[in-house]
């Protein structure tokens, strides 16, 4: 296990409470030979694994979630204690994370079983399956904003799958890592789930160090050298990277719903929410209301007591992304109708609304993962969209609205991956939809069927149950089958219909 107790050397690292600077625990640095024993441990785990077939692997991971339930809150406070998030939105983490990895373990067999396909009336004489079978070896590397329910997203799913998995947490987070990773030890054991934790040169390490296939999260321009490295080998990704991510009020929205839904997108978790909100676009004739709404709520929020509605940044550099971004957007013209630069001190940050601001401004186009909402106004539902689509990025987006067809209409003209309609962040809980961004939000999909698959490789099997009446895979084909083949290549394909 890699928690220590001692006083740190060069190899080793302590995190700290964003709260108070306070230590938490002590770690050692996983360096590029304990990478590769852990990869290698965890072949070894993936035969185990694999020969458990989905029925024992079920009754492994379900064991696995009782274990993590049962503590659910020992859990949350350490998640509590490394992200500074408050202790109740750490628990729905836990809860949400716990849902998705029962979806993993029951619904396994059911998406990925080999299964009869049909072959065609071409190919009567053949059978044919389709299956999907485990990669082997996963490396997932995981972010801090939410250490422990946006990894699983790929472990639960993974290990379902029949993989091994690799887990290297973020630096700012690896305690709720190697919590997991004890409860899995005791459940379960073999060496199907490990942890390695360290900076960046450790996370480089696990992805040049024999994995079949990684999944990453994090920010745009890392994943980009995750990519790169990689390539080296093929190795495929599945990569969730920033989001930018909108929010459109239309004139017939229940404005005090939108209203709610904008302050808890945009301020919650100290807005360090890849997916969560960060514009907002709503249509000339209720902005001033939709305005008003959003910073009554936000101004009800408290920061600076004991009982937080959210916590501190996280990532301390972060504050000054945010203070740049709030400085660049008033420079342009954008005015704070809540806060403004005042309201950053240290990492703890009140809430901050912005109006009127320039759509090329860094605050617009650029992910600000503080909490800081802009609210732009347009002339119409269309045109919120194109504005919507007007990123780098396509992650997560929103509409509110009492047209079904107007909602339905606008959200799949949104370039994201998913799109809420009268809520935000919807689809975190419902673990049959898939989840992933588009463009420079990254590719790939967790959670859902889909989810399993990525972490699946597709095998087609074909068996031939009798003699073919055409013989066509020959070299012995006579004209006569050739004159006939060309008599149904018109016959079967040469109609429109």
């Amino acid at each position: 296990m890699t928690l220590l107790r001692d006083a740190p050397d060069a190899g080793e690292f302590t995190t700290r409470r964003p709260t108070d600077g306070t230590a938490v625990a002590t770690y050692r640095t996983a360096g590029e030979a304990d990478v590769a024993d852990a990869v290698r441990r965890a072949r070894a785990g993936a035969e185990f694994w694999r020969a458990e077939g989905f029925a024992g692997r079920r009754r492994h991971l379900l064991r696995w979630k009782a274990a993590i339930a049962n503590r659910a809150g020992e859990l949350a406070d350490l998640i509590a204690a490394e992200t500074g998030k408050p202790g109740s939105d750490a628990l729905l983490e836990v809860m949400l994370t716990l849902t998705h990895l029962d979806w993993a373990a029951k619904h396994a067999e059911g998406v990925l079983k080999r299964r009869k396909v049909k072959a065609g009336v071409m190919n009567y004489n053949q059978h044919a399956s389709l299956g999907y079978e485990p990669y082997g070896v996963i490396g997932v590397i995981g972010p801090w904003n939410y250490p422990l329910y946006t990894p699983m997203g790929s472990i639960s799913y993974a290990l379902a799958a029949g993989n091994a998995v690799v887990f290297k947490p973020s630096e700012l987070t690896p305690g709720p890592a190697t919590w997991i990773a004890e409860r899995w030890a005791e459940a379960v054991g073999h060496d199907v789930l490990t942890v390695v934790v360290g900076d960046g040169a450790t996370g480089a390490a696990l992805v040049r160090g024999g994995v079949d296939k990684v999944a990453f999260t994090g920010s745009s321009r890392t994943a980009k050298r995750v990519m790169a490295a990689c390539a080296e080998r093929l190795v495929p990704l599945v990569a969730e990277c920033g989001g930018k991510d909108a929010l459109i009020v239309a004139a017939d929205a229940d404005l005090d719903a939108a209203a709610d839904f904008v302050v808890f997108g945009g301020m919650g978790n100290a807005g360090q929410t890849c997916v969560g909100v960060e514009r907002v676009y709503v249509v000339d004739s209720v902005r001033d209301a939709l305005v008003q709404k959003v910073v009554e709520r936000a101004e009800r929020l408290r920061v600076r007591d004991e009982s937080p509605h959210y916590g501190p940044m996280t990532l301390g550099s972060q504050t000054d992304v945010v203070a740049g971004h709030v400085r660049s957007a008033l420079e342009a013209g954008g005015r704070a109708v809540l806060g403004g630069p005042e309201s950053i001190d240290g990492r703890v940050i009140d809430p901050i609304v912005l109006v009127d601001v320039d759509e090329q401004s860094p605050a617009v186009q650029e992910e600000t993962f503080g909490p800081v909402v802009i609210v732009n106004t347009v002339r119409s539902v269309d045109e919120a969209v194109e504005r919507a689509n007007g990123t780098a990025y396509g992650l997560g987006a929103a509409i509110f609205t009492k047209d079904a067809h107007l909602g339905l209409r606008a959200a799949e003209r949104l370039r994201a991956g998913a799109v809420t309609i009268n809520s935000v962040l919807g689809f975190a809980a419902i673990p049959t939809l898939s989840f992933g961004g588009v463009k420079e939000s990254g590719f790939g999909r967790i959670h859902g069927a889909d989810g399993l698959r990525e972490f699946s490789t597709a095998k087609s099997i074909a068996r031939q149950t009798r003699k073919a009446a055409l013989n066509l895979l020959s070299f012995d084909r006579s004209e006569k089958d050739m004159h006939l083949v060309a008599r149904l290549i018109p016959m079967l394909h040469g109609r429109a219909k």
